[in-house]
């Protein structure tokens, strides 16, 4: 529990997720640096482990209904309260708008959950802050309008890429209840949110690393040819991964080259991905060690010889922002194989930090073999990617940025 008493609410999707250590660093990093709020969460945790990061907020975890069925005296006492507020009319003319474009439950269960937040809210919150740009900042937003607070966000990449323009160009317009201000960490998302923005600014804050909290990379020697090389992923089993160009990849890499591919982390595709492995008969040179907390991931990335995540565009336009796992993987001088997807590039400039490679099976396995090829390119450009990570993309400018911002909106308007 924080000392002093939170004025700000911070509203996530789901916590703690394994696969959002992001979310965790930020908070921390703003809790430490003196920011008293509550999490509040729209799901239940479904991983089993969570990170050391976890253990190190004090903050308040409180859980909205994930489903309003679930607790439905608690959200009638939200909807009571909703009405005798004088936010009501604006909150209620909000959803209508939002439910004319999208009449799904989902949009109703959001201003379910916000009606419950707005009554339970402590008094002294002064302003809501949102990981996420769809479900969660949709919450925040009816709920700052019941509360009379202003609402502010950070947007990611699945947020901004699948979400209708409709509902980003409303989230981002201060006549339609907008935010103070948003948050992004890719300048191609931010070019993006920009562009769609009435007058909601939109600041570019890479997640960055607090290499504190990361061991000092090992000093990698060349390896002899002689020796399997050690490939690993780290990422969830879904479509814009690319996980499955990768196993195609695997099975079309020269007979005579020793491998084994160890990936972390879960998904919706796991069945699906070990049954490819089978099909290509490459399953016996795998191993699926599902999701792994980050002391577990550090462990395997300094035993491995090359970090490989093939992103795509997912159909249905999902794509990564910058993953954080590169950035880890540099922080231990592991080599890269990635995609120009996105914004992979900000960070990796191929050829000097990183190969970036066409996502097709056969321009993977083409760069693989090359790694394996020239044991001395993969250290070559993993220490580059070490000295661009340490000069330009640390924690601290990216929250001193994001504080500065936060504390504006939470003082409120000029007196």
């Amino acid at each position: 529990m924080n000392k002093t008493s939170p004025n700000l609410a911070v509203v996530v999707k789901g916590w703690p997720r394994l696969s959002e250590t992001f979310i965790a660093q930020e908070l921390v990093a703003l809790e430490e640096g003196g920011f008293a709020f509550e999490i509040w969460s729209l799901r239940h945790p479904t991983d089993k482990k969570t990170h050391p990061l976890h253990d190190r907020l004090s903050a308040r975890i409180r859980y909205l209904p994930e489903y309003l069925g679930d607790e439905p005296l608690r959200v009638l006492r939200g909807v009571i309260y909703a009405i005798t507020q004088g936010g009501i009319r604006a909150a209620w003319a909000a959803i209508a708008a939002d439910y004319r474009r999208d009449k799904t439950k989902n949009r109703i269960r959001r201003f379910g959950q916000a009606c419950v937040m707005a009554r339970e809210l402590p008094a002294q919150t002064t302003g809501i802050y949102a990981h996420f740009l769809h479900t969660p900042a949709s919450v925040a937003r009816y709920a700052s309008i019941l509360r009379g607070v202003p609402w502010s966000f950070s947007a990611h990449a699945k947020d901004i890429w699948t979400s209708p323009e409709w509902d980003l160009r409303s989230k981002l317009n201060s006549s339609e209840n907008g935010a103070a201000f948003g948050a992004t960490c890719t300048a191609f998302g931010a070019e993006h949110l920009r562009g769609l923005s009435a007058d909601t600014p939109v600041d570019l804050v890479y997640h960055g690393l607090d290499l504190t909290r990361f061991p000092t990379p090992p000093e990698r020697a060349i390896r002899s040819r002689s020796v399997p090389l050690n490939l690993m992923s780290v990422g969830r089993l879904v479509e814009k991964k690319g996980f499955d160009n990768l196993i195609a990849a695997l099975a079309l890499l020269p007979p005579e080259l020793e491998w084994h591919w160890t990936h972390i982390g879960g998904g919706t595709l796991n069945d699906q991905m070990r049954q490819l492995a089978i099909d290509n008969n490459v399953s016996d040179r795998i191993t699926w060690r599902g999701a792994c907390d980050q002391p577990e991931v550090i462990e395997a990335m300094r035993a491995a010889d090359l970090f490989v995540l093939p992103s795509r565009v997912a159909q249905d336009g999902d794509r990564d922002g910058l993953p954080n796992v590169l950035m880890e993987a540099a922080s231990q001088k592991l080599p890269i194989l990635s995609t120009p997807v996105s914004a992979i590039p900000e960070f990796i400039d191929t050829e000097v930090h990183g190969i970036l490679s066409d996502d097709s099976p056969a321009a993977l396995a083409t760069e693989i073999t090359r790694v394996a090829d020239d044991p001395a390119l993969g250290p070559r450009l993993a220490s580059a990617a070490y000295e661009r990570l340490t000069h330009d993309f640390l924690m601290a400018p990216g929250i001193a940025k994001l504080a500065k911002r936060l504390r504006i909106m939470l003082a409120g308007p000029p007196k």
